[in-house]
């Protein structure tokens, strides 16, 4: 079905713009997934993105995942709760000193807790890490409802906004 779809594009120029949250949770960890395992990488993908529409990588094959993750530019991060995966923030590496949040989200029964600032400012502080420039994502009214709030709460500045019809199927595809 078509759907009219607003899609909003944020950077952070310097790493004193970043507004941290961090939680103060025992039970929170965020880990470096530095094995590029495609398995995992679909799970956290279509676990996170399943409720939004996230449809793009779901017909990857296990080679084109695997093509993907092994390469330098790209880093995983993975937020866990009581050693439970909770969420992850995929950062890729480019040209001219960008990094780009290419996915970031949280698993359902993980949103509103606290975790995704938190996760959000562990995955930024990494990026600059990288002897960053620009550290840039782009959100659209199909993600999470809080997506939008954290990024700007963290310090991202919208720089352009785009509308366009994205034919969509009737239903998200869950995580299923």
């Amino acid at each position: 079905m078509p759907v009219e779809v607003t899609t909003w594009y944020l950077e952070m120029l310097a790493p004193a713009q970043l507004r941290p949250r961090l939680s103060d949770r025992p039970d929170l960890e965020i880990r470096h997934a530095r094995v590029p395992c495609p398995e995992f990488s679909r799970f956290l993908y279509s676990s996170v993105g399943g409720p939004w529409y996230w449809c793009d990588r779901l017909a990857w094959s296990r080679d084109r995942w695997l093509t993907y993750l092994d390469r330098p530019q790209i880093e995983t991060w993975v937020a866990y709760v009581a050693d439970t995966p909770a969420g992850y923030i995929e950062l890729e590496a480019q040209p001219e000193g960008n990094v780009e949040i290419a996915y970031f989200g949280l698993l359902p029964q993980f949103i509103g807790q606290g975790i995704g600032g938190h996760l959000l400012t562990v995955g930024v502080q990494r990026a600059w890490v990288r002897g960053t420039s620009r550290v840039w994502v782009h959100t659209c009214r199909l993600d999470g409802p809080f997506a939008y709030k954290n990024y700007e709460s963290r310090g991202f500045t919208r720089y352009d906004t785009k509308v366009a019809c994205k034919d969509l199927p009737d239903e998200p595809p869950g995580p299923w």
